[in-house]
């Protein structure tokens, strides 16, 4: 039991947590809700909480614990643990570092969770054995990460690799981040989500018709995946469009950075995996350089909702060494 790690992936809604042994296996896992209407201090102390929990379910104490990492969203120092700023969390300026650190005695290394699940995938997944990796998860947004020579690339501010606001069109539609024409304005969940919406305002029939009219959230992936497999001819082209667009977004990654592999992943590629990679294949060379794209693979992730935990791990290994 020695020399084991807790590994977090903490979010706006929940706080995953696993136990994780020097073999890099989870031997058991908690989750709670991350409840952040309740304020700053009621973050860490669920953060605790799972964290407690895990080693009272694992039998573990102090002395087992080697150390603790974590995925977090937001602007992180990664060196300092000091979160920046983090959207859907009450964490400004926060040295979240310290207060575990105080709590268990033990080193404590957090970093931005979508730069961490690309970590995962590098260290334990789809990209075990490249170099050089771009990772986008498609999801309610757009997310990614870079993997260069072997080392995560986080910029100067710890704010690099915001794969999901390059711009794609500079007079395209309006992205939550307040530019226009992003590739989340195109290709997330919330892009696929207002396209279905303006298709069924034009009387274009839909079995997503109901869900749509009924619910005011982003459509649920597996909505999607039902409706495409049902030959939903709205579903179906606008996946094809929002397909396009992210073909656009990895042509100008692999022009940028030559990569050998380019991972995805996120809820819409889990759901509809075969669909999205043939579409994304089938676009791709109207966008990448000939040569660079033959050196390029492009494949799906691998790690699912445990990226983050396996990345965890992984910036452990890369930060302490453990």
């Amino acid at each position: 039991m020695a020399n084991s790690f807790i590994c977090l992936d903490i979010g706006g809604s929940k706080i995953l947590g696993a136990v994780m042994n020097e073999s890099n296996e989870i031997l058991c896992r908690v989750k709670k809700k991350t409840k952040p209407e309740l304020g700053r201090e009621a973050v860490d102390d669920r953060i605790k909480m799972v964290i407690h929990e895990l080693m009272s379910t694992y039998g573990m104490d102090k002395n087992d614990l080697k150390a603790i990492g974590a995925g977090a969203p937001g602007v992180i120092d990664t060196r300092s643990g000091r979160i920046r700023f983090a959207p859907n969390l009450p964490w400004k300026d926060h040295d979240i570092g310290r207060v575990i650190e105080e709590e268990f005695q033990v080193p404590f290394v957090v970093g931005n969770d979508v730069n961490v699940g690309v970590l995962g995938e590098w260290k334990y997944g789809a990209a075990k054995g490249y170099s050089h990796v771009i990772g986008i998860f498609v999801g309610t947004g757009i997310g990614g990460g870079i993997i260069i020579d072997g080392k995560l690339f986080t910029g100067s501010g710890f704010s690099g690799a915001e794969i999901g606001h390059m711009i794609i069109n500079t007079e395209g539609p309006l992205c939550n981040c307040g530019q226009r024409g992003c590739l989340e304005a195109y290709s997330s969940k919330i892009a696929i989500t207002r396209e279905l919406r303006a298709g069924i305002d034009m009387n274009i029939p839909t079995v997503l018709r109901d869900i749509l009219t009924e619910k005011h959230g982003v459509i649920k992936s597996s909505d999607l995946k039902k409706a495409v497999h049902l030959g939903d001819e709205l579903a179906i082209s606008t996946l094809q469009r929002a397909a396009y667009y992210l073909a656009a977004g990895m042509g100008n990654l692999i022009n940028i950075f030559n990569p050998q592999i380019v991972i995805l992943g996120g809820g819409v590629l889990e759901a509809l995996e075969e669909e999205v990679l043939t579409l994304v294949k089938s676009y791709i060379n109207r966008f990448a350089w000939p040569d660079m794209l033959s050196q390029t693979r492009i494949k799906a992730a691998q790690l699912r909702d445990d990226a983050v935990l396996y990345g965890a791990r992984a910036l452990i290994t890369e930060t302490l060494g453990y």
